[in-house]
């Protein structure tokens, strides 16, 4: 099965997108500049490309460390008959956890959290483990490299584009 997105973006729309996500607050006449197109024509692409869904929003990119946050640990849940993360809590119960995905594995959740100190992720997991089911804990000791850009997919299967290297 091949994913079909609904929105065709061409070459204009990526340099559009990659202009965005190095500096979300710049204005259209700046970006404009930059991508070669009159303001109200940027304007317009980004209506459009919000609309559609795929720009979803603009945020600060914080350090979680200096935020008060330097842990950092991915959580393989497996939840309990009934009683699943998914069906039974909501985002605001647990303000430790910033990505949940759900998985196809003996693992039906991976989450990634973010905690104060190893007595708050100890915590935390009791929490959880009561709530919910069996966690198995994997700690981060650092994150050399953490992409956020999104870039257009390969135009071939097996393509390597620039982005792939270190």
């Amino acid at each position: 099965m091949t994913f079909r997105p609904d929105v065709t973006l061409d070459d204009l729309d990526w340099r559009i997108l990659h202009e965005l996500q190095t500096d979300g607050r710049q204005s259209y006449k700046s970006l404009a500049r930059k991508v070669n197109l009159s303001p109200p024509a940027v304007a317009d692409r980004v209506r459009r490309l919000q609309d559609t869904g795929i720009i979803t929003g603009y945020q600060a990119r914080l350090d979680p460390a200096r935020a008060g946050l330097p842990l950092t640990a991915f959580l393989m849940l497996r939840c309990a008959p009934g009683r699943c993360l998914l069906r039974t809590a909501r985002a605001a119960d647990y303000p430790e956890i910033v990505e949940v995905h759900k998985l196809a594995s003996e693992s039906c959740t991976l989450l990634k959290v973010r905690v104060a100190s190893m007595a708050h992720l100890e915590g935390f997991l009791e929490q959880l483990g009561e709530r919910h089911g069996e966690a198995r804990s994997h700690i981060v000791l650092s994150t050399p490299y953490e992409r956020h850009e999104v870039e257009p997919p390969p135009t071939a299967p097996g393509q390597v584009t620039a982005a792939d290297g270190w």
